[in-house]
């Protein structure tokens, strides 16, 4: 069907001429219609290319000029008018041309930003497939409530250091993790993988202090070299207690601080001095830990900058609208919580954003 039409397009200006020819000697002498053969190059500059458009218009004055022959339109009555005529013709020929370059120019631009849209769609799809298989599935561990998100930054075909963890202890306890490498390509999430897996790997061997992991995964970094910043929260939450409240301890890395919200609805920001950044100068600065007791229902909402730094917004002002938020929302069930986040947001902000919400259930 596409070809059908291209092979019809392509004989419209000549069916154009064809018609005008007819027209003229049907019509007889007298009645001058040859005018009507600039027709012809204006058809061919909408469908056809720039050569196309110049042999019609060149056809075109060739008509014309044989068709006022045919009128006689050369004696000395007539002729400045078939003059006219014929120039009509010529600048009607001209003007297809340009207007053919016009079209051409314009479909090539049109084309070209297809395929690059094409191109950045593919590589977007690439890294955010890329991203959620370095994060994996939504963790779940025995005794809480968790849901984890993600959601890419509108940084186009980027990687990010943005990054969430929840997994047993030996000791029992339950190590939640959220954390942030500086960064939007592919240093940044190597960066943010290699961090994931040592911190695991420090944890499992026995590092179950908050304070105490961040301490030795300081020193495992900088014996790598890796000249980059990374901010982290890393908390452990004791789920085998039986009573009314378990214990809940973290350290802070530089990481916006955990918002906890009790069961009530309270929303309360567990803001603390943080402590320095992974990466950066560790001259003796030990590293802190805070405790606060959890209670049955309550909701440890761990996240990324992303969420509370955004255009036009303070970090003071994005800590404020996400408490009342969690306020409002918070004692709804954990996936419906961080959905009901990402959907206030409205739109994609500049960085990217990891939620974990961990429920401890009556």
């Amino acid at each position: 069907m596409v070809n059908r039409w291209g092979r019809v397009n392509e004989a419209l200006p000549a069916v154009v001429l064809v018609l005008v020819v007819l027209a003229e000697v049907v019509s007889g002498r007298g009645q001058v219609v040859l005018g009507l053969a600039a027709i012809a190059p204006l058809v061919a500059a909408t469908w056809l290319g720039r050569r196309a458009t110049v042999a019609y218009s060149a056809t075109a004055f060739i008509v014309a000029t044989l068709l006022g022959l045919y009128e006689q339109q050369y004696t000395a009555e007539t002729a400045v008018a078939q003059t006219i005529r014929l120039l009509a013709v010529v600048l009607a020929g001209a003007l297809a041309v340009a207007t053919c370059e016009l079209r051409l120019r314009r479909e090539q631009h049109i084309a070209r930003l297809s395929a690059e849209a094409a191109a950045t769609r593919a590589a977007v799809r690439t890294s955010d497939t890329l991203q959620r298989a370095l994060l994996g599935n939504s963790p779940q561990v025995p005794g809480l409530e968790i849901t984890a998100r993600y959601l890419p930054g509108d940084q186009g075909a980027q990687v990010g250091g943005d990054w969430y963890d929840a997994f047993p202890l030996t000791d029992g306890c339950t190590m939640l993790v959220i954390g942030d490498v500086a960064g939007h390509d592919a240093p940044a999430a190597a960066t943010m993988a290699q961090t994931r897996g040592m911190l695991r790997a420090l944890a499992r061997s026995g590092h179950t202090s908050p304070a105490e992991l961040l301490t030795a995964l300081d020193s495992v970094l900088a014996g790598l070299s890796l000249d980059t910043l990374v901010t982290v929260t890393v908390v452990t939450v004791d789920v085998h207690g039986g009573g009314a409240t378990v214990p809940l301890r973290w350290s802070n890395a530089g990481h916006p601080p955990p918002i906890l919200v009790r069961a009530g609805g309270e929303a309360v920001l567990l803001e603390r001095t943080p402590d320095r950044l992974l990466g950066a100068s560790s001259a003796g600065s030990p590293r802190t830990e805070h405790e606060v007791a959890m209670g049955r229902g309550d909701l440890l909402m761990l996240y990324t900058d992303g969420l509370v730094e955004r255009r036009g917004m303070t970090l003071d002002d994005g800590s404020a609208w996400l408490l009342r938020a969690l306020s409002r929302i918070g004692g709804e069930q954990v996936d419906r919580v961080c959905d009901g986040l990402l959907g206030a947001l409205g739109s994609r902000g500049d960085d990217d954003i990891a939620l974990l919400a961990v429920r401890l259930p009556r």
